[in-house]
């Protein structure tokens, strides 16, 4: 297992934050690493490494809500603009003008915004499976419900009740257990990458399972074909995390997509910094196809294609994640 950097801590934005960092101070633009749900900053463990040696300052933060970052009980505390301003008092705290934001799943979401609210604080934007989308017509969440039912997990994880979180809560191995397996490949359907917000499961292939809390607690193991992405020794510090924090913190994010897009109307959603998309050929619920006409509104962007690559692409294939976003740093801001 890749051992971290010591973890450090920061009060930024009214929470105590848990951060990692390595590399050389000196390295003026430095690399902020955004995890997604449910995950960490451990997620980029790989990157940390690849990156760091590399010559990059890099900087991995647990999010609002996940591993030893604070979790606010209110939910409208899980809002685009605090998940947004915890990233700027990181920053802050560590005397940084501008940054490169690199995110995966929610953390894209969060990672595509930081140009749109903090245009002065953000040098660059690297998209890992999560594309930048324009903002929707309607509620995303009316959306998500029109075209793939309740069942669907995040129309799920509206309900205050909680009946989701302690699902998860209640089979912590079996969720990493279901969740961290490379794919069987297959060739997920094209959906127009306008119906929905990136971190929503925005052009999910019809034939995936998204009943995310009964799939995790019917599943068993010993009927998965699929290969595991986690030696045991990195599965149990998911596991051990998520015991002690909950799921609740990380799901609060989508609890607060409706308001999120409410508040959003006045927003410019055209990213004006230097961008990098990196799509993973296999992830059906952030399918490559999602990040067709991103130029529209992220004019200076570049797409790279990691083949065979399911959703957790980072811990999938570390290796060329970590070159691709080192050869774009160097080109890009030498």
């Amino acid at each position: 297992m890749i051992e971290m950097p010591p973890l450090q801590y920061a009060n930024v934005n009214g929470i105590r934050l848990g951060f990692y960092e390595a590399g050389p101070k000196s390295d003026t633009i430095p690399i902020v690493l955004c995890h997604g749900w449910p995950e960490m900053a451990f997620s980029w463990r790989h990157q940390i490494k690849d990156l760091s040696e590399a010559g990059f300052r890099v900087i991995a933060p647990d999010q609002r809500g996940y591993g030893a970052t604070d979790r606010p009980e209110k939910v409208e505390d899980y809002s685009i603009e605090n998940l947004t301003a915890d990233l700027i008092g990181l920053l802050d705290h560590l005397k940084i003008d501008k940054a490169i934001f690199v995110g995966h799943d929610w953390g894209g979401f969060i990672v595509w915004q930081m140009p749109l609210r903090y245009p002065n604080r953000v040098a660059g934007v690297v998209g890992v499976n999560t594309p930048h989308t324009p903002r929707t017509s309607e509620d995303p969440i009316a959306l998500l419900r029109k075209k793939y039912g309740d069942h669907l997990y995040i129309a799920q994880f509206q309900d205050l009740s909680r009946k989701a979180d302690k699902i998860f809560d209640s089979r912590v191995e079996q969720v990493f257990d279901a969740f961290m397996r490379k794919p069987v490949p297959r060739k997920p359907e094209p959906i127009a990458a306008s119906d929905g917000p990136p971190a929503a499961g925005l052009g999910a292939s019809p034939k995936l399972n998204m009943a995310f809390p009964q799939m995790v607690a019917a599943y068993d193991a010993k009927f998965d074909p699929r290969e595991k992405i986690l030696s045991a020794e990195e599965m149990q510090v998911f596991v051990d995390a998520f015991r002690k924090s909950g799921f609740t913190g990380g799901i609060n994010w989508y609890r607060n997509m409706t308001g999120n897009w409410q508040r959003s109307a006045h927003i410019d959603h055209t990213v004006r910094v230097p961008s990098l998309m990196i799509m993973a050929e296999h992830d059906e619920v952030l399918p490559p196809s999602a990040c067709d006409g991103m130029e529209k509104i992220v004019p200076d962007l570049e797409k790279y294609l990691v083949k065979g690559s399911g959703h957790w692409t980072q811990q999938e294939k570390p290796g060329e994640v970590s070159a691709t976003i080192a050869e774009w740093r160097k080109r890009r801001f030498s």
